[in-house]
């Protein structure tokens, strides 16, 4: 009888092992060879079968990357049944051979017991053929939008406080109408100081107008971005925009040797800072300590992570002399597990070393 009940759990657990969803690609590789570049998205299609014993269910299909979009059956697919995924490419801006994959989890056993587990890989591959260039490209003008382009809308600096620079914009208009253009409002730090041409472009014309930006008037320091807008009658796109990236460092050149000597003096407990292992989506905070061993007041002017999950705060902007204050750095885990290795620029009026640097890591589990 126990023989019996043996044989009866060795049957069981074999009809259990054998019970599983399973998943077969009719073909894992699509090819859309030769397409044009300017003749739109293009969609491949993927069919499988559920060729296992109970019912099977896509759990994730990740693009390998964003030139690439999945749409695929959603809920379970009875076994014998078909399912399909299909793969969609944009070709605008991509010309040349392409390979791109596909990454697919079901609810079949080894992903169940291992979200670590290799993922199912499908591709897709083809050749751009590459569009003839347009107006714009031909002139230059392929770094804005509309009928009136900014030539080059992105500007960088590094720059004192106490200076200011002129950057030169060419526009064209490649509208059949003239085109009006003004700042949509008053910027402090960014004036218009010249323009070769009046309100508006002619049809076809070329120009140029000056900016001028004040870091002065800006009253930052560190990395600083600015988005300056003018308005158009562009039918397109009626807001131009030009971007700033500037490095606002302090302009310690004025300073005495007496007020040299009396400058305050950052000095930080740590140059690394680990927040050790972290949960997926979670928030942690560690703490370091910044003291003032210098004879004047010590003015923190920013705090600058080196990437948007980490920041940083302190209880004390201005910390005088012999006093220390507290930072506290706080991260916001990914929702995927992976090593952060960042940094943390700490700005002070330390003539000395007006920049510190601290490493930050963490391990997101």
């Amino acid at each position: 009888m126990k023989k019996l009940g043996l044989l009866l759990l060795a049957v069981v657990a074999c009809i259990i092992c054998v019970a599983q969803p399973e998943i077969k690609f009719e073909n894992t590789t699509y090819d859309f060879g030769k397409i044009k570049e300017e003749g739109g998205k293009v969609t491949g299609k993927f069919i499988f079968t559920n060729v296992g014993t109970e019912p099977l269910e896509l759990t994730n299909v990740r693009p390998g990357c964003g030139c690439t979009a999945a749409n695929y059956t959603k809920g379970a697919i009875a076994p014998g049944e078909q399912g399909y995924i299909e793969a969609t490419y944009n070709p605008y801006n991509r010309p040349g051979a392409f390979n791109k994959n596909i990454r697919v989890t079901t609810n079949e056993p080894r992903f169940v017991e291992n979200e670590k587990a290799t993922p199912h890989m499908i591709f897709i591959k083809g050749e751009v053929i590459k569009r003839p260039p347009t107006e714009f490209e031909k002139a230059g003008y392929t770094k804005s939008n509309g009928m009136l382009r900014i030539k080059e809308p992105n500007v960088a600096h590094d720059l004192l406080n106490t200076a200011t620079v002129n950057d030169t914009f060419n526009v064209r208009n490649f509208w059949t109408k003239p085109v009006s253009i003004k700042l949509d409002k008053t910027y402090d730090y960014v004036t218009e100081v010249y323009r070769n041409f009046g309100a508006e472009l002619l049809p076809g014309q070329e120009g140029f107008f000056i900016l001028k930006y004040d870091a002065s008037k800006r009253n930052k320091f560190g990395q600083v971005k600015d988005m300056i807008s003018f308005q158009t009658n562009d039918s397109i796109e009626p807001t131009k925009r030009v971007h700033y990236a500037i490095n606002i460092k302090e302009d310690f050149s004025k300073l005495t040797p007496k007020q040299l000597k009396n400058a305050p003096v950052c000095q930080l407990t740590t140059d690394s800072l680990s927040l050790g292992n972290m949960q997926k989506n979670t928030t942690k905070t560690q703490t370091m300590q910044v003291k003032n061993t210098g004879k004047s007041p010590l003015a923190i002017r920013a705090l600058e992570s080196s990437v948007p999950m980490i920041s940083a705060s302190t209880n004390m902007m201005v910390i005088p002399a012999g006093e220390t204050a507290e930072i506290t750095v706080t991260i916001k885990a990914p929702g995927r597990p992976s090593t952060q290795n960042a940094t943390l620029d700490i700005i002070t009026n330390d003539p000395a070393k007006p920049i510190q640097t601290v490493k930050l890591s963490a391990k997101i589990l």
